[in-house]
């Protein structure tokens, strides 16, 4: 994923770390096998390449992955889409990414089009007798949720080594279970956007049986000709945002769903983001230079009132 992991562990009955890492990269080479577009022989690059009009059934990861990217792409009418494999190559992101980003140059409005025209999660059909249907050049790309469904799989195979007491990290997504030694709870923090003003301290969240992933565009950018291009594309339009939204945290029971929603909301930008979060009980904060806005439930959750429940109440499937 080209990303690095971490785990924090209470482990009373000294289970050898050996096991417990081999435990975690076997969860994590499952994940990549099935739902990289790095590897060209993953699952979903197969289906990416299969030839048109052709059903496929796909493992069962992958299919629950696809099923919540699809239901938060209804919901947001597209914010979210799973489809958007082929503009991303268009505007030159992941894979297909220039060796030197000085060589990166924008997408034209021809490649834009073209990709558009064979993405869309509308396209993307599900049938409980024949599988996942290829329409024709539809490709998949999961990184707006893959990386957020490895948190929740790695929880898994520890706590099926009985090891419930965990905080484990993938890339800046989290997800916490059970509680710190000692009976505290997992805390995590949140950097400061840099430049804004007044300068504050990393907002510290106290995380019981939660995840919160956050995406932004503070270090993943391209510049060309003296303009800046964020990395986030809206599938809609099929551009890269344009609003000044540097960071969207959200928290969520399960980080699959955090890491999609933390996506979704920075394509809708703090207006419709907030308005979204509001809608569907999400626990969101959106920061930009200039000012931090969350929602209730957010506020919620940090004041301590309602914590357990906080975000549990977001829609999901």
């Amino acid at each position: 994923m080209g990303t690095y992991w971490q785990l924090r562990v209470d482990n009373p009955q000294f289970v050898p770390l050996q096991q417990i890492r081999s435990a975690i990269e076997d969860a994590l080479h499952t994940v990549v096998r099935h739902m990289s577009h790095w590897e060209s022989d993953s699952a979903l690059s197969r289906f990416n390449h299969a030839s048109a009009d052709s059903w496929h059934v796909l493992p069962d990861d992958l299919a629950h992955v696809l099923h919540a990217g699809l239901h938060w792409a209804r919901l947001s009418h597209g914010a979210f889409d799973p489809t958007l494999g082929r503009l991303v190559a268009a505007w030159g992101f992941g894979p297909h990414a220039p060796a030197q980003a000085a060589d990166w140059r924008p997408a034209s409005a021809e490649a834009v089009q073209q990709a558009l025209a064979s993405g869309g999660w509308q396209r993307l059909q599900h049938c409980p007798e024949r599988g996942w249907r290829q329409s024709g050049g539809l490709h998949l790309d999961l990184s707006g949720i893959a990386k957020g469904y490895a948190v929740d799989a790695v929880l898994q195979a520890l706590r099926a080594l009985q090891l419930p007491n965990c905080l484990v990290e993938i890339g800046g997504e989290l997800r916490a279970s059970g509680q710190r030694p000692g009976g505290q709870p997992w805390r995590v923090a949140i950097a400061p956007i840099p430049g804004a003003a007044p300068e504050q301290p990393p907002t510290a969240l106290a995380l019981r049986d939660m995840a919160i992933a956050t995406s932004g565009d503070l270090y993943h950018r391209h510049h060309w000709q003296g303009c800046s291009y964020s990395h986030t594309l809206d599938a809609r339009s099929g551009q890269p945002i344009a609003h000044d939204l540097a960071s969207v945290s959200v928290l969520h029971p399960e980080c699959m769903h955090a890491d999609a929603l933390a996506t979704l909301l920075t394509v809708l930008g703090v207006e419709a983001g907030l308005a979204f979060a509001e809608q569907h009980g999400i626990a969101a904060r959106l920061a930009s230079a200039q000012a931090t806005h969350c929602s209730s439930a957010w506020l919620r959750y940090t004041s301590g009132a309602d914590r357990a429940q906080a975000s549990a109440t977001a829609t999901s499937p």
